[in-house]
Order: C-alpha cells, then sequence, then structure tokens
C-alpha cells in the first residue's frame, strides 16, 4: 500500500507514526508556514524554509534507536542557543550550506534511519496570510491567533510543489489529512496549488481525521461541518470524515460518510497511534478498490 499524510506539526507526525504501522511505503507532505519559536527565528535570520514541521516528522518516521533521533528533539536551554532543537539547526545548517531544502531533508532522513520519505509541500520561504470577519493577519502564528476565518492563502501564491511530493499524492492508495490545527497546519501545506491538484484528482481513498476537539481562537465553535465546508472551500474534499467516537465532534453529523471509532486513550488531546492505525485499516479494506499491503 502506497500511503501519504498532508499538514504539519504534531499530528501529521501521529498520522505518519500510524501509516508505518500499515506500511513501508509512507510519504509525509509537509508545511513550510511555520513561523514561531525556533523555527521562526532561523528562519528569520538565514532566509530559509521553515523546517519545525519537518523535523518533526522526521523524527516520526525515524529509527526510534538511532542515537542521533534519540538527541533529534533535544531543545537547548541556555545562551543563543536557548529554544533551538538540534533537528532544527541540522536542518537550517544542511540548507544554508547547500541551499537544497530536499537535499538537506534526504540526508537528515539517511542519518536518522527514516522509513519513508518527508517532503515539503513547498520550496519556497511561503508566507500564511488570512482573511478573517475583522480583517485580514499575516504569517501563521498571528493567524492561530485568529476566529472565525474565512480563507487562508500563500505568499507568494503560487508556489510550487515538488514533483516528487505531486507523484506520491498521485500513486498513493490512501491520503490522510489531518489531523492538526484546521488552517495553520493542514490547509497552509494543503492549498498549495500542485498539492491540492493532486489531491482532487487523486484516486487514493482520501481521509479527513478530525481533530480531537476544536482548537481555541482557531476553530473555537466548529463542528464537525464547519471543519469539512472549510476543507471544501479551499479545495479539499475528503471521500470519508474519521472522527473519535467520544471527542466533542463525536456525535456531530455532516455531509460526507463519516467513520466513528475509539482514536485517543487516557490523553484526550493527542490520537493514539495504535488506534488510528487500526481505524484506518479497517477504512482501506472497506473500499472496494484498495487492500493492504
Amino acid at each position: 500500500m502506497r500511503a501519504v499524510a498532508i499538514g504539519g506539526g504534531h499530528g501529521t507526525a501521529v498520522s505518519l507514526r500510524a501509516l508505518r504501522r500499515l506500511t513501508s511505503d509512507v510519504t509525509g507532505v509537509v508545511s513550510v508556514a511555520d513561523d514561531g519559536g525556533s523555527t521562526g527565528r532561523l528562519r528569520a535570520l538565514l532566509s530559509v524554509p521553515a523546517v519545525g514541521d519537518l523535523r518533526k516528522c522526521l523524527g516520526a518516521l525515524a529509527d526510534a534507536h538511532n542515537p542521533v533521533a534519540e538527541s533529534f528533539e533535544h531543545r537547548f536551554s541556555v545562551g543563543e542557543l536557548a529554544g533551538h532543537t538540534v533537528g532544527n539547526l541540522l536542518l537550517v545548517g544542511l540548507i544554508d550550506a547547500t541551499g537544497d531544502l530536499e537535499g538537506a531533508i534526504s540526508a537528515v532522513a539517511e542519518v536518522l534511519g527514516v522509513t519513508g520519505r518527508i517532503l515539503p509541500a513547498t520550496r519556497e520561504r511561503v508566507v500564511l496570510c488570512a482573511s478573517t470577519d475583522a480583517g485580514s493577519a499575516r504569517g501563521q502564528t498571528e493567524v492561530h491567533r485568529q476566529h472565525a476565518i474565512r480563507r487562508v492563502v500563500l505568499d507568494p501564491p503560487f508556489p510550487p510543489a515538488p514533483i516528487a511530493a505531486v507523484e506520491a499524492i498521485e500513486r498513493a492508495d490512501v491520503v490522510l489529512v489531518g489531523p492538526g490545527s484546521l488552517y495553520t497546519s493542514v490547509l497552509a501545506a494543503a492549498v498549495v496549488p500542485g498539492v491540492a491538484q493532486a489531491l482532487a484528482g487523486s484516486r487514493a481513498t482520501r481521509i479527513y481525521v478530525a481533530n480531537l476537539r476544536p482548537e481555541v481562537p482557531e476553530t473555537a465553535g466548529y463542528s464537525l461541518q464547519d471543519h469539512i465546508d472549510a476543507l471544501e472551500a479551499h479545495g479539499v474534499v475528503p471521500d470519508v470524515v474519521l472522527v473519535d467516537l467520544h471527542s466533542p465532534l463525536g456525535q456531530d453529523r455532516c455531509s460526507l460518510p463519516t467513520v466513528r471509532a475509539r482514536l485517543s486513550g487516557r490523553n484526550p488531546y493527542v490520537h493514539r497511534v495504535q488506534d488510528l492505525a487500526r481505524a484506518v485499516g479497517r477504512i482501506v479494506d472497506a473500499d472496494g478498490r484498495k487492500g493492504v499491503g
């Protein structure tokens, strides 16, 4: 089975870990719009694309026993390095030295013993912008603070997607969109034109994995249908919605086929990898066109 996860941050890292339980042919197509924290500081200093979400997703597919992988998320706490992670510094160091984002990712993936591939949604240094009921917002951090978001776009507006990312989506048997911050992680990757077009034309089983709860303030008060409406307004139309049975969204109705399953454990804020893998496997098995290999 060929599997792809689209988005960014912790949510897509969980999706990648779940998919790796089903197949070794896993690709993450990851947002590079982050501008907060360590990533934002390095981005401003070196004029490189954001690497924080790439780092998280590389770690998700890394060999857990690899000594470099064990320290990849280590965050410094003193001096000028305070707040930076080993992984961020390694990635931006390679990008700064070579000027090659995808090459830097591949080199780090080899060092970490990654199973699968991590690809940026675009190579460009993009800025996430939003229009809201209150006006406009620029930058992922600022957009994340907004409520009543109508639409998000990228600046520049037509950043190219890597050919490898487009081909991975086109060849996929299953694509997971989410979980994660709807506008600032999921759509930040999915609105890249090449990604959106490949996703729209894909014959894969496209599954939207709903968040475990609305995110304040970004999606405060959103129903499950509100999430679907936002995706569709940006050209992202899933085939199936997967939602945690016991979450605040678990009993909501929506316009798309919906699978309700137990996806969280003691921590109601985090999807359990094994439960997500099981639910995705059942959805793919139930699709007459696909099968888990």
